[in-house]
């Protein structure tokens, strides 16, 4: 029996990119999602997009991160501190560490500038993400 493979997605802040990008995966069908919120708002976001899984917190980025065969989410998810402080060091740390193929939105907030990236709207990161995600899961 083939494991279908798992997405996690994890935001903070409000989770309005998380929350696209569970909608924009959910129409693909492409695997299970789970998404993490660093805070409570930015999960009870997440879960309007639909039929994931869901937590909250430190410890469930930690754990999920060691399941994921794929993370999405802002790049600050791998910097400590970013998210206006919302990532702490563990958290950087598992999603760093993990083995899942990582996909990193390029948002210019939060204290930090990624050079070469421009200003593309949300909708397009999102998109490109969904179409990076899609390719990966060929492999």
């Amino acid at each position: 029996m083939n494991k279908r493979k798992q997405i996690l997605i994890i935001d903070g802040q409000g989770g309005k990119m998380g929350k696209q990008l569970a909608e924009a995966l959910l129409e693909q069908e492409l695997a299970d999602i789970t998404v993490v919120g660093t805070n409570a708002i930015a999960t009870a976001n997440m879960l309007k997009a639909g039929p994931v899984q869901a937590a909250t917190g430190e410890n469930a980025v930690i754990v999920n991160s060691r399941r994921a065969d794929i993370i999405v989410g802002p790049i600050g998810i791998v910097m400590t501190d970013a998210l206006l402080g919302e990532i702490t060091e563990a958290m950087a740390t598992a999603v760093s560490r993990s083995e899942a193929f990582k996909v990193l939105l390029p948002v210019n907030r939060c204290g930090h500038y990624i050079v070469g990236v421009g200003d593309k709207s949300m909708s397009a990161l999102v998109k490109e993400a969904v179409e990076i995600i899609k390719e990966a899961l060929k492999n």
